[in-house]
């Protein structure tokens, strides 16, 4: 059971990291790989940018953090590293009784997304946006919230989020999910 188990996770890295332009390959530290990519236009230029979260190889094991980074794109799908942030993804044990909480990335018309769900009784989401500002070539925070419901009365959920207004001008790079 065991190796099977291994051939697998090892045959679905392998199939998503087919899917990944060398260029990015390239830039993935020892000891971690992907745990999502995702393209889009994220500074709406026309071109394929896309979005890398990586995991490290024992994140279930301790705790680890998760590296975002914003790749601009161009033709022939080369890839540079614009901006990191290793404060943006929850991590491995941040999802109460439901284990990871990531729960994916979506890039539409400038801004991008990290979605998180996780919980036990209460459970939760976590939208986290980003907007991306042309004249100062840069992404900031735009949205930050999510719902939250007892599954005992899954029909009554609160919603909470939180703007500009309430947090002020942060860039991408200085955001803490952990705060």
């Amino acid at each position: 059971m065991k190796k099977l188990l291994t051939l697998v996770i090892l045959c679905s890295t392998l199939l998503l990291s087919s899917n990944i332009p060398k260029s990015v390959l390239k830039i993935i530290p020892k000891d971690y790989k992907v745990l999502n990519f995702t393209k889009g236009d994220l500074n709406k230029d026309k071109f394929d940018d896309a979005i890398l979260i990586l995991k490290h190889n024992g994140e279930d094991k301790d705790e680890f953090k998760r590296p975002l980074y914003i790749l601009l794109g161009s033709k022939g799908e080369n890839y540079k590293v614009i901006a990191k942030n290793s404060n943006a993804v929850l991590g491995y044990f941040d999802g109460g009784v439901f284990g990871d909480p990531f729960d994916g990335v979506t890039i539409k018309n400038g801004y991008f997304s990290i979605e998180h769900y996780g919980g036990s009784n209460w459970r939760w989401t976590r939208i986290v946006t980003f907007k991306y500002n042309k004249k100062k070539k840069n992404w900031f925070l735009y949205k930050d919230g999510g719902d939250s419901y007892h599954t005992s009365n899954p029909d009554k959920v609160s919603t909470e989020i939180q703007t500009v207004k309430d947090f002020g001008i942060v860039p991408f790079k200085k955001y803490n999910i952990f705060k």
